[in-house]
């Protein structure tokens, strides 16, 4: 384990998709975010004897359910009151806004699962508690943290964890393999985004379109915003993470790929599905089952519902590595997909952290694993 102090680089990370958005609309790209973003669903209040627990919603409602029962069932063994809700701390949220209030009233949720969300930013704010102990009886119990998710430089700080990595999650990166057939692409010859553009492009035609990538805010869309400027050698800081940098002549050459990608009157028109401007992070999933689109970047949850639901299209899937960056560095890797947490001034802070390891035990984590579609590792 690694000890890691908290730099203006990490805080920088979490509002990295805000500063895309302001480049962008600099640059002309249309529709990098919603009109009006919505807001998160209110906290609820924590309070003595009363276990509050939120957590984010899952693709797949019967992971949702075998988590819930699992909280639910640790509730009755401990003879605690117990007020369970869901949230949606996304990194463009009000989700930090709205638990800073609550921390410093004194009455935060006292247990939360979440995933996007920083954890550098909610360590800075003072928001969590330091959650070693808990982390370091889970490796003893049950082993160490799966290798390559980045764990350690996500969520230890100042050689002290932060948050409890739950899960591991990878990127699916999904092509319609007989389209490529079809044009005599071959799937291994796609290497960097640039190449797959031109693949979409290729196998677009009327009522099907190659590229089903949002530029719109979601957690989709962020990420792949992120993977664009980060393969152009984009970065946010300079080396010493004081001095911003984000509008580098990298970033900037990775918007203006952006720019051109989605130009509806441009070279690349006729890969774009209608709409795809403003779609949210389930808009890729409905295109990609139903046959509409070539391409596009997911959690296993979709390469996982054309499966189970033996789809048409589930044969025809060729799941390729991430796009390399354009001087042939990989990026394929993964990362803890899933945290738990447990907040400043909660009132059952024990109680949380035996929560947490209750939910880390095979007993409990292997029912929500089985009922989640690959999305739990």
């Amino acid at each position: 384990m690694t000890d890691k102090k908290l730099s203006r680089r990490d805080v920088l990370r979490g509002t990295a998709a805000t500063g895309i958005g302001l480049i962008a609309a600099g640059n002309g790209i249309p529709a990098f975010a919603e009109d009006a973003p919505k807001p998160d669903a209110p906290l609820p209040v924590g309070a003595a004897g009363k276990l509050t627990v939120i957590h984010r919603t899952e693709y797949f409602e019967a992971a949702q359910t075998a988590f819930r029962d699992t909280v639910t069932e640790f509730a009755k063994a401990n003879n605690v009151e117990l007020d369970i809700s869901t949230t949606n701390p996304e990194s463009f949220g009000d989700f930090l806004g709205k638990m800073t209030a609550a921390v410093k009233a004194k009455n935060p949720p006292d247990f939360a699962y979440t995933s996007n969300v920083s954890i550098a930013q909610m360590h800075l704010l003072d928001l969590v508690e330091d959650v070693s102990d808990v982390v370091a009886e889970a490796t003893k119990k049950y082993g160490a943290i799966m290798p390559g998710l980045n764990a350690e430089k996500t969520g230890m700080i100042d050689g002290k964890w932060w948050s409890i990595p739950l899960i591991g999650t990878t990127t699916s990166y999904m092509f319609r393999g007989d389209k490529l057939k079809e044009k005599g692409i071959d799937p291994a010859s796609l290497k960097t985004f640039g190449d797959r553009r031109e693949a979409a492009l290729a196998i677009s035609g009327p009522d099907f379109y190659g590229w089903g990538l949002t530029p719109n805010q979601s957690g989709d869309g962020f990420g792949y915003l992120i993977g664009v400027v980060q393969a152009f050698g984009g970065h946010f800081t300079d080396k010493t993470g004081q001095i911003v940098q984000f509008d580098s002549p990298e970033t900037v050459a990775a918007l203006q790929w952006l720019g051109e990608t989605y130009d509806r009157n441009g070279q690349y028109a006729a890969l774009l599905p209608p709409g795809v401007e403003s779609w949210n992070d389930t808009g890729n999933n409905e295109a990609f089952l139903a046959g509409q689109i070539g391409y596009t970047h997911n959690a296993f949850s979709v390469y996982a519902q054309a499966k189970r639901d033996k789809n048409p299209v589930s044969p025809n899937i060729v799941l390729l590595p991430a796009p390399t960056a354009n001087n042939g560095d990989s990026r394929d890797g993964g990362n803890v997909g899933g945290w738990l947490t447990i907040f400043k001034n909660a009132q059952n802070t024990d109680l949380a952290k035996k929560l947490a390891l209750t939910l880390l035990d095979p007993a409990n984590f292997n029912k929500i694993s089985a009922a989640g579609g690959a999305l739990f590792t």
